[in-house]
């Protein structure tokens, strides 16, 4: 059945505001809904935001009101799953719209398909990513599959965030993968509702190699996890301008 399916839309939209682009999302999803547009993908960079999933509590923001504001971060409370996490420049955010209902796929399964694209692209940098048991998202370091005992963290750090909204059977939100992100901005919050959990990035992870150009920018990851969890979803990828993607509604947004 996904072999019939039209091609994937993908776009790099560089930096866009967190709410500017759930704006788009939402649009998108409905029009997907509507079978009025193809499944697209947003591959772009937020401004310094800390985003609160349906899971997440307010005392996982560790850092008062102010101290926020002299971050220049701001706090949102968004509908995807998951706890708290962080989102900010040297980040790459993917956002595929997609009907995993078209596509034959549940939400599970789809959401391991998002850790096997990310783990697949990280060995393009060197980078041994994978699953920890009983968690979402890609670490790397620690030991594959290991599963934490009871109010224990996994071994390892983890590079990239995962979290999904499923409403008719389309997909939003997506993915969080750290390229060369500024980690800092992790020690005023519980990742992923995980105290002492530590994070760690495509930089931080290659920082010993003799090759420069094994950190990609944020734009060459974009590509390349794009193009390998299209071949996941045996789809292909087509690729356009934001101009193209985006919703008459919230072009001026």
């Amino acid at each position: 059945m996904t072999g019939a399916l039209p091609a994937i839309r993908a776009c790099g939209a560089g930096a866009v505001g967190y709410t500017d682009a759930l704006e788009w999302q939402r649009t998108l999803l409905e029009a997907r809904k509507a079978a009025q547009v193809p499944d697209t993908m947003l591959l772009l960079e937020h401004p310094h935001v800390y985003t609160l999933g349906r899971r997440a509590t307010t005392d996982d923001v560790l850092a008062s009101p102010a101290a926020l504001r002299a971050l220049g971060a701001e706090v949102v409370e968004t509908d995807r799953g998951g706890e708290v996490t962080y989102h900010g420049p040297g980040q790459l955010v993917g956002y595929p719209v997609i009907s995993i209902r078209d596509a034959g796929i549940g939400p599970v399964s789809y959401v391991r398909i998002l850790e096997q694209a990310i783990i697949d692209a990280l060995r393009q940098w060197g980078v041994a990513g994978h699953r920890v048991m009983g968690k979402t998202g890609v670490w790397a370091g620690g030991e594959p599959g290991e599963k934490p005992g009871k109010g224990q963290n996994p071994r390892g750090r983890k590079i990239a965030a995962i979290g999904v909204r499923v409403s008719g059977g389309v997909a939003m939100h997506g993915f969080a993968l750290n390229v060369s992100t500024d980690l800092s901005y992790y020690q005023h919050i519980v990742p992923c509702g995980m105290p002492r959990l530590d994070m760690t990035s495509i930089r931080g992870e290659t920082a010993d190699a003799s090759d420069a150009g094994a950190v990609p920018t944020v734009r060459h990851a974009g590509e390349v996890v794009a193009g390998i969890l299209a071949r996941h979803l045996q789809r292909e990828l087509v690729w356009t301008s934001p101009a193209a993607v985006r919703p008459a509604a919230t072009a001026s947004a």
